[in-house]
């Protein structure tokens, strides 16, 4: 044999050798080290899971990543006042039952920051982990389509969590189940099918995120006292998206958001406790199929405000009723027909809006589909021009603003 095929087969052998050595245990390396000490492993890639247990320091700076291998959870946190940073982690198993995750936190007082997850099913699980900081970290979950993927963020049976400023793409949803008074902050979460969803939840903060490209943005279930605040919502245009949807849960705040370019705005029931109002002000409602939309309506609300812009249809009620029980005052409208002579910036009169056609599909769900046909805009027409019956009156705004909120 020639001598440089001889060259080519060793190296062949060698690359073959180097792709079969598996990556060096991380387990290892946190056995070593010392309670509340600090581990700052040589950059590379390490094979999990890995489970810390006591308290201690782990830094990757941005060049150590743990491999899960396919199987699995990578990293289990089950101790308090740990700190993980820096890392990347990545190829979990593919179990939903197990809920494989790149981090599982069971403790109290860690600290999960500056990590990248990626190829993971579910990025970080909380479970019965409290006073947790996730900080920072940027998550991606398994290439399937929404349904199949797992939670980006996953906290259950946990209290007074932060989640704040993490970069979240194409995982299934943000969800917070049985876990009052968590705080999600800072967020900016794209293409998934909830951006959050919070179930049994009370007392918790939504603050300052970015949700866009989401099949629905935020919704409450079960979760009273909720502040949903300062948030922007837009882009989810499916069928059945919602940018804010409030469901069986009281005492609930919506103020300061922007949501624009969504199915429908806002949607909303009544609260069973008629002293339990839902408060919706000061938010942009915007370019949006419906602004917003009651069901089961009983009145409850307070909407003060708001901004409702070139929405195609600016209030919906669906099945019997009217939204008049509601507390409407002060908020904008852009199809408020009136003048304001005395420049106050409330309009002389009231805005009242009214169901004519509209009312064939709200009340038909069949008839849903020819919604905005060229059929039902000519029969609205003709019913505003010359009603058949009295239409229903949905609304009544006794001071509305007469120009926009800057």
């Amino acid at each position: 044999m020639k001598p440089w095929l001889v060259c080519l087969v060793v190296l062949a052998s060698w690359a073959q050798a180097a792709q079969a050595t598996p990556p060096p245990s991380f387990q290892a390396l946190v056995d070593a080290t010392p309670i509340g000490g600090t581990l700052r492993p040589a950059p590379g890639i390490y094979a999990g899971p890995t489970t810390v247990n006591k308290p201690m320091t782990i830094d990757g700076g941005g060049k150590v990543t743990l491999d899960g291998g396919g199987t699995g959870s990578v990293l289990f946190l089950a101790t308090s006042g740990a700190t993980v940073r820096g890392l990347i982690l990545q190829n979990t198993g593919q179990s939903h039952d197990r809920l494989d995750a790149a981090i599982t936190i069971s403790g109290d007082d860690n600290r999960v920051e500056n990590n990248v997850i990626t190829n993971s099913l579910f990025g970080i699980h909380l479970r019965q982990a409290n006073r947790n900081l996730v900080k920072h970290n940027r998550i991606s979950s398994k290439h399937a389509e929404a349904s199949l993927r797992g939670d980006g963020i996953r906290i259950w049976n946990s209290v007074e969590n932060r989640i704040e400023d993490n970069d979240i793409n194409e995982v299934r949803d943000l969800t917070v189940m049985n876990s009052p008074r968590n705080r999600v902050t800072g967020n900016s979460i794209r293409n998934a099918r909830y951006a959050m969803q919070f179930v049994f939840s009370p007392h918790a903060l939504v603050e300052n995120n970015s949700l866009s490209s989401n099949i629905t943005g935020i919704v409450l279930l079960n979760s009273d006292s909720a502040i949903i605040r300062g948030n922007r919502i837009s882009h989810s245009m499916e069928t059945s998206s919602v940018g804010v949807a409030v469901k069986k849960s009281g005492e609930v705040i919506v103020e300061g958001n922007e949501i624009v370019h969504c199915a429908v705005g806002v949607l909303t029931d009544s609260p069973f406790n008629p002293e339990e109002k839902l408060i919706l002000r000061n938010n942009r409602i915007a370019h949006n199929t419906t602004g917003m939309q009651f069901y089961g309506e009983r009145g409850g609300h307070i909407i003060h405000g708001n901004s409702f812009e070139k929405n195609l249809s600016q209030v919906v009620v669906f099945g019997s009723g009217n939204a008049t029980d509601n507390d409407w005052r002060g908020n904008y409208w852009d199809d408020y027909q009136g003048f304001d002579r005395n420049q106050d910036n409330i309009g002389d009169k009231p805005y009242e809006l009214y169901a004519y056609a509209d009312r064939i599909w709200m009340e038909t769900p069949m008839a849903r589909f020819f919604r905005n046909s060229p059929v039902l805009e000519l029969l609205d027409f003709l019913e505003r021009l010359a009603p058949f019956s009295a239409p229903d009156m949905l609304l009544r705004d006794q001071a509305p603003l007469f120009h926009r909120p800057k």
